[in-house]
């Protein structure tokens, strides 16, 4: 987790760190941050700064710049000695030296911001996340096997940030609306449509059985339920509108920040509530390994046999042979989430409706652990979708083009072949689409 202190140093530089208590679990805390700037005219800038941690973690510790006073951060930090990087040990007088001469393009300026940002790697991950540490990584399709869209592969470095294990259940999402419903003036019924409050029908959230047969969320006229069965399973049939409001909703019941402007559909990115991840952070939460420092077209095993190498045992597709394959025609052929997690399964447990009495799954788990990123639900983004996007993202935290008329969904889903299911694969659709094939994840800054 972050520590947040704003202090102005020499040339009209700041520096600083950034704190939330809402996770108060031994957060780090960067304080008494000073600067200076040496006087033999280099453009070398002294920082020091305390490190404190109610735990004693080790804490990665990095240093990021903006050129528009904070709004963004797009400047690289490249060359910068001393107390940086992983294993840093609480303390104090700590010290940074940053040659400022290799990353600023041009003199210092009022606009210029440095932030000091400290992660334990541990405090910041709420209940059902997993945690995605600050670095590089090579983000679109290194094999050429999709269309323009998905090139060309590029360099995108992300702060640390956490997404969800899962994809959102129907359980989760049921829950959602009742705690909605039950505030007053958040959403209304007509016709079985979830909408926003007052809105009339401009922004749908999600579907109910009594608007669509595909849908598994129930409503007698006071609560919401679910198809019995279908607890534990994606959520489907939630628009774009219906995903972010989720994430308010659950920002609210935690008592963490809004990330969301519900009257013009804007994020928030520094403040640390609930949101959809950016294109950025659902690809390298899903496809990336660090270790080995590659993308990989599934995220969780072997690519040798390319895009078509995926199987049964390892994700929900179409025709991927699984015990959920069948059914009625009406009945979406999702997974409940995890399914694909190294277990062996039983029919009386799970109650699927093909006719194998066990099914051998092997655990589809990316890197950093989330699971079903391959199929399933394709998965709700924050991002506009543009196709030519990737030729001018910038280096990093990247949150999209600035506007656009679909949202960047990832991931593929039941009904779609392996080759859509890959990790560099991306689709759309509109902000108002609500489909048996869609559902999302929740994503949290830090």
């Amino acid at each position: 987790m972050k520590a947040l202190l704003i202090r102005r140093a020499t040339l009209a530089l700041a520096i600083f760190a950034v704190s939330d208590a809402a996770w108060a679990n031994s957060a780090p805390v960067v304080s008494n941050v000073t600067s200076s700037q040496r006087t033999d005219g280099s453009k070398i800038v002294d920082i020091r700064y305390n490190l404190s941690d109610a735990d004693g973690d080790p804490c990665t510790v990095s240093v990021q710049a903006s050129d528009d006073a904070g709004a963004t951060w797009t400047v690289p930090i490249t060359a910068v000695t001393g107390a940086v990087g992983s294993g840093i040990t609480p303390g104090s007088g700590k010290h940074i030296v940053w040659n400022s001469a290799t990353d600023l393009p041009e003199a210092f300026g009022s606009q210029y911001k440095v932030r000091v940002c400290a992660d334990d790697g541990q405090s910041s991950v709420p209940p059902g996340m997993v945690f995605v540490p600050a670095g590089e990584f090579q983000m679109g399709d290194p094999w050429s096997e999709g269309l323009s869209g998905e090139r060309p592969v590029h360099a995108v470095y992300l702060s640390p940030y956490s997404i969800d294990t899962y994809e959102v259940t129907n359980q989760q999402y049921a829950d959602g609306l009742n705690w909605a419903y039950a505030q007053g003036g958040l959403i209304t019924v007509t016709s079985g449509v979830v909408y926003k409050y007052n809105s009339g029908t401009s922004y749908p959230y999600c579907d109910t059985t009594a608007s669509s047969m595909y849908s598994r969320i129930t409503w007698n006229g006071s609560t919401f339920g679910i198809t019995s069965g279908k607890e534990d399973h994606p959520m489907l049939r939630v628009s774009w509108y219906g995903s972010v409001a989720f994430c308010n909703w659950r920002s609210a019941m935690e008592g963490k920040p809004l990330c969301y402007d519900l009257s013009t559909w804007t994020c928030n990115f520094g403040v640390a509530g609930y949101r959809l991840p950016t294109e950025a952070e659902w690809e390298k939460a899903s496809g990336w390994d660090p270790v080995q420092e590659r993308h990989y077209r599934f995220g969780e095993h072997t690519d040798g046999c390319g895009y078509n190498c995926l199987d049964g045992q390892r994700a929900n597709y179409s025709n991927s042979g699984d015990p959920y394959d069948f059914g009625s025609v009406y009945d979406p052929k999702t997974t409940p989430v995890g399914f694909y997690n190294g277990a062996l399964h039983y029919k009386v447990d799970f109650g699927w409706p093909g006719s194998a009495t066990s099914y051998q799954t092997q655990n589809a788990q990316s890197y950093y652990g989330c699971y079903d990123m391959s199929g399933n639900v394709w998965e709700w983004c924050n991002d506009w979708y543009l196709s030519t996007y990737y030729s001018s993202s910038p280096g990093s935290n990247p949150t999209g083009p600035g506007s656009g008329t679909c949202r960047v969904l990832r991931g593929g889903c039941w009904a779609y072949n392996p080759d859509h299911c890959r990790s560099a694969n991306h689709n759309t659709n509109t902000l108002d689409g609500c489909s048996l094939t869609v559902g999302f994840r929740v994503a949290a800054g830090t």
